[in-house]
This record gives C-alpha cells, structure tokens and sequence, in this order.
C-alpha cells in the first residue's frame, strides 16, 4: 500500500426538505468534480426559518478526498 495524501474542504448544501437531502445534494455536487471522495463529516446543522416554518435545510460538512498520483 502506498502513501496517500488527502485534502479537506468544507461545504454546505441546503435543501428544502432536510438536513440529509442537503447532504446529499451538497456531495453529489463535490463528486462532479472531485474524485476519491473518502469522509464526510457532518460539522454543523441549521434551518432558516420564515414566517415561523423551516424554510431552509442547511448542512455544513468537512469533506476529504485523495489527491491523485
């Protein structure tokens, strides 16, 4: 096994049906562009709310991929 290096970004997706369709929405964007996607941690959750509803989903994540060789 060779050695690997790895780098983190932070991302956030937002969705207006939850918190996971925000996460999901955030790394199938990362993963148009990104290869070897490997972690996603979820960092942070938080709703925008408007007339006293969530309105907004939002998902913070830390996401690492492998630097290719």
């Amino acid at each position: 096994m060779s050695d690997s290096v790895y780098k983190i970004i932070d991302l956030v997706g937002s969705s207006s049906t939850s918190w996971e369709d925000a996460a999901n929405k955030a790394i199938a964007k990362a993963s148009g562009s990104l290869r070897d996607l490997r972690i996603a941690e979820v960092r942070k959750l938080d709703v925008k709310i408007e007339d006293g509803k969530p309105a907004q989903f939002r998902t913070n994540l830390r996401l690492s991929f492998k630097y290719q060789d």
